[in-house]
Formats: structure tokens, sequence, C-alpha cells
């Protein structure tokens, strides 16, 4: 079976989708910078790397042929923290899978890493980062999928989304849930190779929605 490196596996979105891999026995390795935000996950599947993603950390990457980037770092941190984690974190990720001959990269953008100049707001450092990790995941030869998540909520997941932009700005939004079941999919159907989307909140199933 194959195994799935999540990195950032502490986050909101990491932990969920750590926890459904692991509700369905998918080896999962949870890249982290503390542990014990995870003890109260417990299975012979996990394995836990603890590590500081502005060091080294391309050991974590052995054995692993999925990777899924869901490190972030957070709202209320500065532009330099931005920089570091969201895109030369992503950066060096991309390059340490390449390296270890990862099979697919799974990328948790956000909407407007398309385009950051569309959007005048101070998200626009975020925005910018992840536009550039991006295009690096693109131009790296690797397998990649790349997800740009609306506003995201904490309701409990629909299991249903949309892939198209809502022409309402307020409706262009997706639960966390329902992100990291996108994420489990994605993961374990190894279905979908070089592809960019957004995602919301809908009405499709995600297998459908995603195909």
């Amino acid at each position: 079976m194959s195994k799935t490196l999540i990195i950032g596996a502490s986050g909101q979105i990491g932990k969920l989708t750590t926890q459904l891999l692991l509700e369905h026995q998918h080896p999962v390795v949870a890249l982290v910078r503390d542990k014990s935000k995870l003890d109260d996950l417990n299975s012979d599947y996990l394995t836990i790397v603890e590590q500081d993603l502005e060091n080294d950390f391309s050991d974590a990457m052995h054995g692993c042929d999925h990777i899924i980037f869901a490190a972030g770092s957070g709202g209320n941190t500065g532009a330099d923290k931005t920089l570091l984690i969201d895109l030369w974190a992503a950066t060096k990720a991309i390059n340490y899978a390449k390296e270890h001959a990862a099979k697919h990269f799974t990328m948790v953008s956000s909407i407007g890493a398309d385009d950051p100049d569309a959007i005048q707001s101070d998200l626009k450092p975020y925005l910018v980062a992840k536009h550039m990790a991006d295009r690096h995941l693109i131009n790296s030869g690797l397998n990649y999928t790349i997800v740009r998540p609306g506003s995201l909520t904490n309701e409990n997941a629909s299991k249903l989304i949309s892939t198209e932009r809502p022409k309402d700005r307020d409706k262009a939004i997706i639960s966390r849930e329902n992100v990291a079941h996108v994420l489990f999919t994605i993961a374990t159907e190894q279905g979908s190779n070089r592809c960019i989307f957004e995602v919301f909140d809908g009405d499709k199933p995600i297998k459908a929605a995603i195909k």
C-alpha cells in the first residue's frame, strides 16, 4: 500500500486529512514541528516525524509515494514567515519530493493564487508566495495536483463541492472538512495528475467534481 506524507499534519486541514487516511488504514507519515499536537491520534498506520520546516526535512520523504503540502504560516504571522513557510518550505518540499522520486505531490494553495495582482488586500504577500510555490511545482516535472480552496469555514463536511467559482463572492467558501475530504480522495484515488482546480462548497460528490 502507498504511503502518504502530510506536511503540516498538525494544522486544521492537515490533521483532518491525517485522520481520514488513518480511519481507512492508509499509512501516513505526519510531519510536524511539535508532535504533542498529535497526541490524540493513535494508530499503527501513523508515523510522526518532528522537524522544523525552516530546516532540512528531506528525510521525511523516504518511502512516501504521495506528498501533501498542507502547511501554512498562519494568519497571525508576518510576511517573513509567509516567505519562509508558504514559499520557501513549499519549494524545498517539491525539490525533496523530486529527489525521492515521489509519485504525486498535492499542494494546498488558495483561491487568488493564480493572479495575486487581482486582489488588493493584506493577503497579497500570502497569495504571491502561493503563486510562486505553485509555479515551482508546475515546472518541477512531478505529477501534481494543486487545490485552491475558497475562504475556509468550520462547518461540517457535506462531501459536496464545486470546482466552479461562484459569481457571488460571499459564496466562494468551503469547509475545512470538505477540503480534507478532497485531499483524501486525491491521495487514495491517484487519478488526478498535473491539474489545478479551485474548490468550494457545492452540490456535486467529490469524486465526480474533481474527475
